[in-house]
């Protein structure tokens, strides 16, 4: 992994929620960057109450979290199917770890991934007797120190080198980088996997079908162009995008956004 990602992808109105709360992005370890994305960090202290919107990559999120008048608390997050929001309000904070797609197996092997998807679960369901990790991780006011903490807990865990992960993770971020991946079937000849045998290896590593991971990653890109550009020529992105027309786009948007992609541009 290089860097942590700089893109805004699946965050709705993301000049909206920057201007109000404090977000980083950090690196892991060097042992545990195999299998994450990056951690996220967000402080907030706000005079009034501000709803968060995100998309949800088709990563798995290991999130510890403080809010005013509630103790701290940790959760797992299986990959979101709809859009997800959050009420923030006055002064909390948030470390996040978000899971490269086919990189939280090896730290819970004993269940398939699809097992989470579309969960929210307390830490020690997934993870017994981690419970008392949320007070250590979301103390310090340093900022290093919590991801020194973030560290130390997932390292604790001792994921297992596993293959099939490695696999999986792989061909989720081709899906990721490469548009022209626009056909399952394709993908899995490509790779000399029938077609079952992927949706298999997704659903016990990844937790959603490939297919999904393609819609989604698409309507991340139109996202991202709405928010970045002034006039989008829709019809145009729709069939760089792979999609048959312009009115299939309209409506994947629609329906995972809650609104028109030319009625989110023009807000």
């Amino acid at each position: 992994m290089a860097a942590p990602r700089r893109d805004t992808r699946g965050i709705v109105d993301a000049p909206g929620l920057f201007s109000r709360v404090d977000f980083r992005r950090r690196e892991p370890a060097p042992a545990l960057r195999p299998y994450l994305e990056h951690y996220w960090l967000i402080d907030w202290d706000l005079p009034e109450p501000y709803a968060s919107h995100v998309v949800p990559h088709p990563s798995v999120n290991v999130v510890f979290q403080r809010y005013p008048d509630q103790e701290p608390f940790g959760e797992v997050a299986g990959i979101g199917l709809d859009l997800f929001a959050k009420k923030l309000q006055g002064r909390g904070r948030v470390c996040g770890v978000q899971f490269r797609p086919g990189g939280f197996r090896p730290f819970a092997p004993d269940s398939p991934v699809s097992r989470w998807t579309g969960r929210h679960l307390a830490l020690d369901e997934v993870f017994p007797g981690q419970e008392g990790q949320a007070g250590a991780i979301l103390a310090p006011d340093d900022e290093d120190a919590r991801v020194a903490a973030l560290d130390a807990f997932l390292l604790g865990l001792e994921p297992a080198p596993d293959p099939a992960a490695d696999l999986a993770m792989a061909l989720a971020d081709r899906i990721r980088t490469d548009r022209a991946i626009r056909r399952v079937d394709a993908l899995a000849a490509e790779h000399g996997m029938s077609v079952r045998s992927l949706q298999r290896l997704f659903a016990g590593y990844v937790g959603v079908g490939p297919k999904w991971i393609i819609l989604r990653y698409r309507i991340h890109e139109a996202l991202e162009h709405a928010e970045t550009e002034r006039d989008v020529d829709w019809a145009a992105l729709a069939a760089d995008l792979g999609y048959a027309d312009q009115a299939h786009l309209v409506r994947d948007f629609t329906s995972t956004v809650g609104v028109p992609p030319t009625a989110y541009a023009r807000q």
